[in-house]
């Protein structure tokens, strides 16, 4: 029986020791949090159907219940060493694990807005993230930093993204349909609401957002702005001022808002970056670097070193767990 290691229990590394225990592999799954799917249970619902994601969570931890399949949570891997054909798993702690094949699944993680000064989140208090917004949408209660329902809210795409001052250049994929479901989410429970959105260009790379993009102008109301916010600053009311531009018709603008949400890019996770750095297969951004775009997507320079999901690029959880699956087929055909 094949033996492989598999860090990080998200979406993708749940799939992939699904598919690898259902063809008779010894799968250990290390994640570091106390509970697998940290990441999908921060979230409400899902695009595009607005699923709820404790529903997804549910289904992908009935994965696990396999004997094939050992859960090892609050387990970071540190370092992974090949040896004549054996991987060597190190933890924080130092304890070793042996396997024969390793698998990456270590995730990403939010921008971080603070590193954005100029838009005041953790300055300002009605200057929240998605994430801050999305757990309000959770417990259907979305309020002003003073409790109170907001009258007005403004979405701001592209933050920490698309942006070589951050350092990131690249399109993190998610952001503009999560700004689109948001909006019509909070729509739903503040139906009084001015809700706007600005955005560089709208994304809506998937079936079925585009169409969700519309119904959103033209059922729910949101407000769409090409622009970018240059500056937030505090009211005397405790509102949220922010400057911008509307590059359509090139005017400037400034409005004020009772809740500035920050839409935050992916970047990878720590865990990744780490794990990246220590096998020597850091890529750009440092992401996890594959063989290739197309064939050796799932391969690393190394042999038995493979990666999947958001560890190598920004990608939806449709398309992470495809990706789950087609890392742990790779597996079983080497």
């Amino acid at each position: 029986m094949k033996k492989v290691a598999i860090i990080g229990a998200g979406p993708a590394g749940i799939e992939a020791a699904s598919v690898l225990a259902a063809n008779d592999c010894e799968v250990v799954l290390f994640e570091k949090s106390t509970a697998p799917l940290p990441n999908i249970l921060d979230k409400a619902f899902l695009f595009p159907d607005f699923s709820s994601s404790q529903e997804l969570a549910d289904k992908l931890s009935a994965k696990l219940l396999n004997d094939n399949i050992k859960v090892l949570c609050e387990k970071e891997i540190v370092n992974i060493v090949k040896n004549e054909g054996e991987f060597k798993l190190t933890d924080k702690e130092g304890k070793a694990y042996f396997a024969e094949k390793v698998l990456i699944t270590t995730g990403y993680t939010l921008f971080d807005a603070h590193r954005k000064e100029e838009l005041g989140y953790g300055i300002y208090k009605g200057v929240i993230t998605s994430l801050d917004l999305e757990r309000m949408i959770h417990h259907k209660q979305i309020t002003n930093s003073m409790g109170e329902e907001p009258g007005k809210i403004v979405f701001l795409q592209c933050v920490g993204s698309r942006d070589e001052k951050s350092g990131n250049n690249y399109c993190s994929k998610v952001c503009c349909v999560t700004a689109v479901k948001q909006a019509i989410e909070v729509r739903k429970l503040l139906p009084e609401a001015e809700i706007y959105l600005y955005y560089m260009d709208l994304r809506m790379w998937g079936k079925g957002f585009e169409e969700m993009y519309r119904e959103a102008q033209e059922k729910y109301d949101i407000r769409f702005i090409r622009g970018r916010i240059s500056e937030a600053s505090a009211t005397f009311d405790n509102k949220v001022q922010i400057k911008s531009e509307d590059t359509l018709i090139g005017q400037p603008l400034k409005m004020t808002t009772d809740l500035l949400v920050l839409m935050c890019g992916m970047e990878p996770s720590a865990g990744t970056r780490n794990l990246g750095a220590a096998c020597g297969i850091e890529g750009d951004y440092h992401f996890i670097a594959t063989q290739g775009p197309h064939l050796g997507d799932n391969l690393t320079a190394v042999d038995g070193l493979f990666v999947a999901g958001t560890a190598k690029q920004p990608l939806s959880i449709r398309d992470t767990l495809t990706d789950a699956t087609a890392a742990a087929f790779a597996i079983l055909k080497k």
